[in-house]
Order: structure tokens, then C-alpha cells, then sequence
């Protein structure tokens, strides 16, 4: 399915649905890649409260929370948090890509999607995420997004049980990604 149609808008109240259903099967596989969350994380209920949360950190000003669509179905998010305006216009990216759904290029044009938004609605000047060292395939979307690692933080996360380095990527968003 590499001609699926990707796109991102803002996340809704009423994505609180799908995205507990994607989150609760891809559960046990996140697990080492991903902070520990109580049950409720994994219901509607619990969906709907975070999505209020980050709906009113976007009405601040601080966090742009999308979700992710394939052929107009969500199927992941992906966020800009983190925002920090003058003198660093930056934010930092994050995202998501339900696992019946990896492996097609979504997570890459959705990054590229959030990149535009960045820049043109939110004015922002940089980029910044994290990768765990072994997540090759979140490290192959930032680099074809034009996003260069910069440092390595170790013991930066504690998940399942123990301290995980990680790679810092950056990206100037004024500058055209580089090939």
C-alpha cells in the first residue's frame, strides 16, 4: 500500500477511540521503547482526558498534537512539544505509528507534514528529537526529514526496568533538508 494518501490535522476529542484501540493492541510491543502508563492510558476514557490535556496545551501555545491519517483513518500521532519562542524558536518532535500500519512511509511524510507546520504556522526555527540508540527505524525517518544527530545522552530514559542512551537529532528549519 506505498500509494496511501498521509496527512495530519490537529487531534480531536473524538479520536480518543482509535487511538485507545491502537495503543491498547500495540501495548506489550511498545513496552521497551516506551515510559510505562497506568490502564487507563489504554482506554477511551483515559484517551479522552489526555487528547483535553493536550488541546488545551495547544490553545497556550505550547504543544501542536496531531494525529496522523492514512487514506483519512488515523493510524498514529505526531506531536510538537515543547515549544519554546524567543530567542529559540524550537520545538521538540515526537510520533507514533500504530503497527498495523509501519513500515509504509507514514511516520517519514507525517514528519515531513509537521515540519511544515512548524514553520509556516508556528514560525519556529528548529527542530529537536531523540531516538533510543537501537530504534534504527525512527533514525531513518528524522535523517530522510533532513535532521542530523548532534549527541548521544546516556542513561538519558528509564524504561522497562533500566537507563537508555539516546541520539539527539536537530534540523534548522530555514535551511532545505540536506540529501
Amino acid at each position: 500500500m506505498a500509494d496511501e494518501e498521509t496527512t495530519i490535522r490537529l487531534i480531536r476529542v473524538d479520536d480518543a477511540g482509535v487511538i485507545a484501540a491502537h495503543r491498547a493492541r500495540d501495548r506489550q510491543a511498545n513496552a521497551t521503547r516506551e515510559p510505562a502508563q497506568p490502564d487507563e492510558f489504554y482506554t477511551e476514557a483515559g484517551q479522552r482526558r489526555r487528547i483535553e490535556t493536550l488541546l488545551g496545551e495547544h490553545d497556550r501555545g505550547e504543544r501542536w498534537p496531531a494525529v496522523i491519517l492514512a487514506d483519512g483513518e488515523v493510524v498514529g500521532q505526531v506531536t510538537v512539544s515543547t515549544i519554546l519562542r524567543a530567542p529559540f524558536r524550537k520545538g521538540f518532535l515526537g510520533y507514533w505509528v500504530a503497527s498495523a500500519s509501519s513500515g509504509r512511509g507514514h511516520a517519514t511524510r507525517a514528519v515531513s507534514r509537521i515540519l511544515t507546520v512548524m514553520t509556516e504556522e508556528l514560525g519556529l526555527h528548529r527542530a529537536e528529537a531523540h531516538t533510543r540508540m537501537d530504534n534504527l527505524a525512527s533514525q531513518r525517518v528524522l535523517r530522510a526529514n533532513g535532521f542530523q544527530p548532534w549527541g548521544v545522552a546516556h542513561a538519558h530514559i528509564f524504561l522497562d526496568g533500566a537507563w537508555h542512551d539516546e541520539v539527539f537529532w536537530e534540523r534548522t528549519l530555514d535551511d532545505a533538508p540536506s540529501s
